[in-house]
């Protein structure tokens, strides 16, 4: 398929899949968000980890509230710096966040800046994802650009997504690097 052509085909995907998502109750919203980081919290990579990375849900995201509550982790934020993202230390219930360009709850600048040597696990927020580790973002780049570097490609990458949102095969680009795995409520597949 012709790059135009894929991009136009994730640009279709997305909308619909963000409507979808847009479209969950807030009961089954917070249902699925619950049911997802209790399964992501048994896998050997997250119990593993000490430091991990993570996001603030947006748009209906899976909701890790409750994740960043009961699991006793580092944990890190994401904050957008021009084309890039920066990861600072979170300390949940206590840092207050602050909206960021898109209106994502962010870190301040000023809070502890994580370094790539601390972090072993990496929260990826999907819009959708495959069965081959591919994912549909927002179209931003910001995580592509972050695992075009190959030190980050060494850290476990697991993308979270609805399970609605888990397709067989998703259109890509010769640039997208697939993650490790992603993780679902009812389902969880490592590459």
């Amino acid at each position: 398929m012709a790059p135009d052509r894929i991009s136009q085909e994730k640009s279709r995907l997305r909308k619909r899949l963000l409507h979808q998502r847009q479209s969950l109750s807030p009961q089954d919203w917070h249902h699925h968000s619950d049911r997802l980081w209790e399964r992501l919290t048994r896998l050997p990579d997250f119990q593993r980890a000490t430091t991990v990375l993570a996001y603030m849900s947006h748009r209906r995201e899976p909701d890790l509230a409750g994740l960043f509550q009961h699991s006793h982790k580092i944990w890190g934020l994401p904050r957008c710096q021009g084309e890039n993202l920066t990861w600072h230390h979170y300390q949940p219930g206590i840092d207050r966040l602050t909206p960021g360009q898109f209106g994502i709850l962010e870190p301040d600048l000023d809070w502890q800046e994580l370094t790539l040597e601390q972090v072993d696990l990496v929260l990826v927020p999907c819009v959708a994802g495959d069965r081959q580790g591919y994912r549909l973002g927002y179209g931003g780049g910001y995580y592509d650009r972050l695992f075009m570097d190959s030190a980050w490609r060494r850290i476990p990458r697991i993308g979270l997504l609805f399970h609605f949102a888990l397709l067989e095969r998703l259109p890509h680009h010769d640039w997208d690097i697939p993650l490790n795995g992603v993780c679902t409520e009812e389902a969880t597949i490592m590459i």
